[in-house]
C-alpha cells in the first residue's frame, strides 16, 4: 500500500476511465471573482522583478495551487501535474502499456516479483525472482522501481529487449509491449497445474467459495461474475461465498454499485451529497440477482471507499454479515477535471460529494467524528495484531505469485477449509470460513469474533496509539538530548553548537509566566512556564532577543 496509490478514489465523469470534464463546463462554472487573484498577481510581480535570486516561475505555480488545496483541509484533492498524469491514469483505471509484471528492488537489482496473468511477460517465459539486469541495454543496478517502469512501458506493439539473469544463468528476452489490464478479482489460492487460473473453494464438501477484489477498476463487475459463473453462483447450489475486500483502496464507484447490485433485488445501494450538488441515490434491481446464499464480507483498516459501500450497503440490508475491524472511512467522491487554461494533461481531483450508506450512515471519517466507515457484524470483530498482519501479507504475496505449471510444485491446496485460512496466517479468513461452516450445518451464525466496538471505544484505542507514538518521539528527544549535551561537554568549542541563546541558563524559569504581545501593544495571552524547557522550544519558533525590549511594567501601561 502505498502512499498515494493506497487511498485513489474517482468517479468517471466524461470518458470512462479518464475522469475529466470538458473544458466548455469548466469555463461556463468559473466565478467572476477576480478580486481574489490581485494580491496573488501583486506578490508574483514583486518576486518576479524584486527578488534577490532566479525564481522557477512553474515551481511559484505549483505551490500557489497546492497552498490553495491545503488549505481545503482534505488529503483527497489533489493537484495531478503533466508529468504525473499518466501514472495518476494507470493508477486509477489499471490500465497501461507495457510487458505485465509485478517488480521490486532487491540487491539494488530489478526483480519480477510475479508476471500477471495472460501477459507479455508470461507468455515470454518471465518467472518469479528473475532478476532483470538490463532493459534495452541500460543497467537496471541502482535504479528506482519508477525508472525502470518508464524504461519498460512504452508504445503497443513495439520491443523492449531484457538480459534476464536466473540461477546463475543469463539470456536475452525481447517481449512486445502490449496494452495491461491488471485483474482485480482473485480467488484463495492458484491452480498448481494452471497458474493462471484461481482455486476458489476453501471448503468444496460444502461449497464454501473465496473471492478477493483488490481494487475497483473499470470492469471489475464483470470479472466478478466471471468468478462467480466459474463456481455455479447462479445456479443456487453455492453453500456461502467469503467476499474479500480488505486492504482495498476503493476505485470507481458506478463498479462498486454493480457489484452490491448482484446479490442485492433491490433498495439503495449508497447516496451521495455535496453541496454544489443534490443528493443523488444508487439503486440496486432484481435483475439479474445471485440466489439467496449466505454470505460473508471481510473489511479491515485499509478497506476504503467504494469497498466501503459494497461491504456497507450489504450490511445494511442484512444480506452479508461483516467480519473483521471497522473500515477505514474514505467516503468522499472526487472528480477529476481537465484545466481549461492547459493544454499539457494537468488535472484537479476535487472532493465533491460524501457516501451515505442506506441506513443514513455517513461513511466518511472527519476530525471529529465518533463513528465512521463500516462496523464488523456484532460478535464478528476480529483484530490482528502488526505482527498478524505482515506474516498474512507475506504469506499471501508468496501464494499470489505465479509460478511454473508443474505437477508438484507446493502449490496444492491444504486439505480442509480451516488449513487454508492457517497456512494464510490469517485469523480473519478464519472466522470467516467457520462462521460459514456452522451456518451451512446447522442454518445459524455462529459468532466466530469477539463484541463489537463502540465508536468512544475506538477513540480510546486510537488516542492510547497517539499517547505511545508521543512517548517514543519523547524518549527519541530525551536521547538526543543527552546526547547533544556529551558531545558539547566535549566540543572544543561548545558555544559553537548554540543556535541561539535566549537568557542564561542557569536561571530557573519554572514556575514563571510567558506575556505575548502583538505588534501594537496589545497583550494577546498570558502563559504559565511549567518546567526549564521553554528556551529549547522558542529557539524554533522563530523568535530573537529584542534589545530594546521595554519591562512588562512599561508594556502593560502602554496605550
Amino acid at each position: 500500500m502505498k502512499k498515494s496509490r493506497f487511498y485513489l478514489d474517482a468517479v468517471l465523469v466524461g470518458v470512462l476511465g479518464v475522469a475529466v470534464l470538458g473544458t466548455t463546463m469548466a469555463l461556463s462554472r468559473r466565478a467572476p471573482d477576480y478580486a481574489f487573484f490581485d494580491p496573488i498577481i501583486d506578490v508574483k510581480h514583486l518576486i518576479d522583478t524584486r527578488f534577490v535570486g532566479e525564481v522557477d516561475g512553474d515551481e511559484l505555480q505549483r505551490a500557489a495551487i497546492d497552498g490553495m488545496l491545503g488549505a481545503l483541509n482534505d488529503p483527497f484533492s489533489s493537484y495531478v501535474p503533466a508529468s504525473a498524469a499518466a501514472q495518476f491514469t494507470r493508477d486509477l483505471t489499471g490500465e497501461y502499456v507495457g510487458i505485465g509484471a509485478q517488480i521490486m528492488v532487491r540487491d539494488g537489482w530489478l526483480t519480477i516479483v510475479s508476471p500477471l496473468e495472460d501477459s507479455p511477460a508470461y507468455r515470454a517465459g518471465i518467472m518469479a525472482d528473475d532478476r532483470v539486469v538490463e532493459i534495452e541495454g541500460q543497467s537496471t543496478f541502482g535504479k528506482t522501481a519508477d525508472e525502470c517502469v518508464e524504461l519498460l512501458l512504452g508504445e503497443e506493439g513495439t520491443p523492449v529487449e531484457l538480459l534476464i539473469e536466473r540461477g546463475g544463468d543469463r539470456f536475452t528476452l525481447e517481449i512486445v509491449r502490449e496494452q495491461i489490464r491488471a485483474r482485480s478479482v482473485r480467488g484463495v489460492l492458484r491452480d498448481p497445474e494452471d497458474p493462471e487460473a484461481w482455486n476458489y473453494f476453501v471448503d468444496p464438501e460444502r461449497r464454501i467459495a473465496y473471492i478477493r477484489i483488490t481494487q475497483f477498476t473499470p470492469g471489475v463487475s464483470e470479472e466478478l461474475k466471471q468468478a462467480l459463473t466459474r463456481i455455479n453462483a447462479a445456479e443456487g447450489s453455492l453453500g456461502g461465498l467469503i467476499l474479500d475486500v480488505r486492504n482495498n483502496p476503493g476505485g470507481v464507484l458506478d463498479e462498486a454499485v454493480r457489484v452490491a447490485d448482484l446479490f442485492l433485488d433491490g433498495g439503495v445501494v449508497v447516496s451521495t451529497k455535496g453541496r454544489a450538488a443534490g443528493e443523488r441515490a444508487y439503486s440496486a434491481s432484481a435483475s439479474g440477482t445471485l440466489p439467496d446464499f449466505p454470505l460473508v464480507v471481510l473489511i479491515n483498516g485499509a478497506s476504503a471507499s467504494a469497498s466501503e459501500v459494497v461491504a456497507g450497503a450489504l450490511a445494511d440490508h442484512d444480506r452479508a454479515i461483516a467480519i473483521g475491524t471497522r473500515s477505514f472511512g474514505k467516503g468522499s467522491v472526487q472528480s477529476v477535471y481537465a484545466l481549461p487554461t492547459r493544454s499539457d494533461g494537468s488535472r484537479l481531483k476535487l472532493t465533491e460529494q460524501y457516501y451515505y450508506l442506506p441506513s443514513g450512515r455517513l461513511l466518511h471519517r472527519k476530525d471529529e467524528s465518533v463513528v465512521w466507515g463500516v462496523d464488523p457484524t456484532e460478535g464478528f470483530f476480529v483484530p490482528v495484531t502488526n505482527e498478524q498482519a505482515m506474516e498474512m501479507f507475506i504469506a499471501r504475496r508468496d501464494l499470489d505469485v505465479i509460478r511454473a505449471a508443474e505437477p508438484d510444485n507446493g502449490r496444492e491446496a491444504p486439505e480442509g477449509p480451516l488449513a487454508i485460512a492457517e497456512q494464510l496466517k490469517d485469523p480473519q479468513l478464519d472466522a470467516a470460513v467457520r462462521a460459514l461452516i456452522a451456518r451451512v450445518d446447522t442454518g445459524q451464525w455462529q459468532e466466530t469474533g469477539e463484541p463489537g466496538i463502540t465508536g468512544a471505544e475506538q477513540i480510546t484505542e486510537e488516542l492510547v496509539e497517539a499517547r505511545r507514538a508521543r512517548e517514543r518521539m519523547l524518549r527519541q528527544l530525551q536521547g538526543l538530548e543527552r546526547r547533544f549535551e556529551t558531545l558539547q561537554a566535549g566540543a572544543s568549542d561548545p558555544d559553537a553548537a548554540i543556535s541561539a541563546d535566549l537568557w542564561d541558563d542557569s536561571i530557573e524559569i519554572a514556575g514563571g509566566r510567558l506575556e505575548v504581545y502583538g505588534p501594537d501593544g496589545e497583550r494577546v495571552a498570558t502563559l504559565s512556564i511549567t518546567d526549564n524547557r521553554l528556551e529549547r522550544w522558542l529557539i524554533d519558533a522563530g523568535v530573537r532577543p529584542m534589545e530594546d525590549a521595554e519591562s512588562p511594567e512599561l508594556q502593560e501601561s502602554a496605550p
